[in-house]
């Protein structure tokens, strides 16, 4: 056997400096806890899923948002959200999020605390 220490919310903050295929993975092992933590205009949002697509810029900015979802820059590539939440909302996929939450592309996360 080998110890596993209990996963903490610290942990879940979205460091878009990494790559996609790294958040990708990281959001898999955190869903259905903790999920990832994204901050977006000083409001928290939770991403629960997300697919590795081509694209680059500044890691944190939102390249497109559409149906599909919302393409972020990451250190190496970008990453499509694809299931998100607000505070004290329910979960929803990209299509439903963006009916009621708009998200201009050029748009930047906030980076993550520490």
């Amino acid at each position: 056997m080998t110890y596993a220490h209990k996963i903490d919310k610290a942990e879940s903050a979205i460091d878009w400096r990494q790559s996609a295929v790294q958040i990708e993975r990281r959001l898999r092992a955190f869903d259905p806890f903790p999920g990832g933590l994204a901050t977006l205009a000083g409001q928290p949002l939770k991403v629960w899923r997300g697919d590795v697509v081509a694209g680059q810029g500044q890691p944190g900015s939102v390249l497109a948002a559409s149906d599909a979802g919302i393409d972020v820059a990451c250190g190496e590539g970008a990453l499509r959200l694809t299931d998100l939440q607000r505070a004290g909302g329910k979960r929803l996929p990209a299509a439903a999020f963006l009916a009621g939450h708009p998200i201009p592309a050029g748009a930047a996360f906030d980076p993550p605390n520490g």
